[in-house]
């Protein structure tokens, strides 16, 4: 699979100085967890679930999460977790050559291991679970199910912790309970993938829900708890974690307070015009506005509820080429010793060492989302995107 991969070959080839490179779910989980872009989450009761995922593949859905928790009733979850299997053991029957990186969200540790079993030689298409709630006490009996399972399939699962507790999101409990995530997952360090943030959770514990013309950066309780999760879990020094961008909730906007947040130029450069007030009208610009706040915070990829938001998470995290240019001046071998330099484009600064950590995920950023050529900005490639 890979970024854009829907994409006609001669498109992307316009597109693209630098293509998204291809990644399968056996490659490292470095290039994997900055690969997850838009994770899709769905229902595990819905009907035609093997269909689904099929479909969201053709449109460029490279990680999806199938959920048995909050998205289903508690009366449901022994009938989602047949339908579950069953699905499983469609899509491995049909045997399709690219799916996404399809993870589980369970409820309890005591489903990782009884769903591996279940699924049988159908368990080949799963790359791991969502673990909800987690800290050092909850978190530490999902990770044993994980290894427990894993060693019983032969196969290679990931975790995926959601950060989403009261604990850390209280301020008298918060730097503890981050001590002990950190404790827990570095202990399983190669088995977690990435870290989610579950802020619909932290919202609820205050009678709060964002609207769309806020993003979750606007919410100051929020926006501080996300804060301390990359302070603390999210270094560059080799000691942290991807942390993925929080859920947004909306498709469409029906009455608007403030005034839209997309700029008019880049669209009528692109001759887009259209494309910005659909994007407008199903409350993207909020979207769009978060995500760019998301990457400017140090998160990267974004859990999704509806597949119109995965192709503007993908779009935004193409590297530019002005980006790429700088990334790869500051880390040529006879900057070692660090300096500074004028960027190629002559409009900025690059300090070589306070910027290696910035251009070293730049470059890793590039090689799974591409970089974009000099003249193609987020419209031309948001709007190559779309189905006709």
């Amino acid at each position: 699979m890979r970024h854009f991969g829907h994409i006609a070959p001669e498109v992307r080839q316009r597109l693209f100085h630098r293509e998204p490179c291809s990644f399968t779910a056996d490659s490292p989980s470095r290039l994997l967890s900055a690969a997850l872009g838009a994770t899709l989450y769905s229902p595990a009761t819905r009907p035609r679930l093997a269909d689904d995922i099929v479909k969201q593949t053709d449109r460029g859905v490279v990680s999806m999460v199938l959920c048995l928790e909050d998205s289903i009733g508690d009366e449901d979850v022994a009938d989602a977790e047949g339908n579950l299997v069953r699905q499983f053991t469609d899509l491995a029957e049909r045997g399709p050559a690219d799916l996404p990186l399809l993870f589980v969200r369970v409820r309890s540790p005591e489903q990782i291991p009884d769903l591996v079993r279940r699924l049988g030689p159908a368990a080949r298409l799963l790359s791991g679970f969502v673990m909800p709630k987690f800290t050092e006490e909850r978190g530490i009996p999902f990770l044993e199910a994980l290894h427990s399972a894993e060693a019983e399939s032969g196969r290679r699962l990931f975790a995926m912790p959601v950060l989403e507790s009261p604990e850390l999101l209280y301020r008298e409990s918060r730097v503890q309970t981050l001590e002990g995530i950190a404790r827990t997952v570095d202990k399983y360090r190669e088995r977690v993938l990435a870290l989610r943030l579950g802020v619909t959770d932290f919202c609820s514990s205050y009678g709060l829900r964002r609207a769309p013309d806020m993003t979750a950066w606007d919410v100051q309780i929020v926006a501080s708890v996300i804060s301390d999760v990359v302070n603390m879990l999210g270094r560059a020094d080799g000691t942290g974690f991807t942390v993925t961008g929080p859920v947004w909730e909306y498709f469409r906007v029906q009455e608007r307070m403030f005034k839209p947040q997309l700029r008019r130029s880049p669209f009528l450069d692109g001759q887009a015009e259209e494309l910005r007030e659909a994007l407008i009208e199903h409350s993207m610009d909020g979207l769009l506005r978060e995500i760019t706040l998301d990457q400017a915070n140090g998160l990267l990829g974004k859990t999704c509820i509806h597949p119109s938001h995965v192709l503007p998470v993908h779009a935004l995290s193409v590297v530019s080429h002005e980006e790429y240019s700088d990334a790869q001046d500051i880390l040529r071998p006879e900057r070692g010793g660090g300096g500074v330099l004028r960027s190629a484009y002559t409009n900025k600064m690059n300090e070589v060492k306070p910027h290696r950590a910035w251009a070293e995920r730049t470059l890793l950023r590039a090689e799974v989302f591409g970089v974009a050529n000099e003249d193609i900005g987020f419209v031309e490639l948001l709007a190559a995107g779309i189905p006709a």
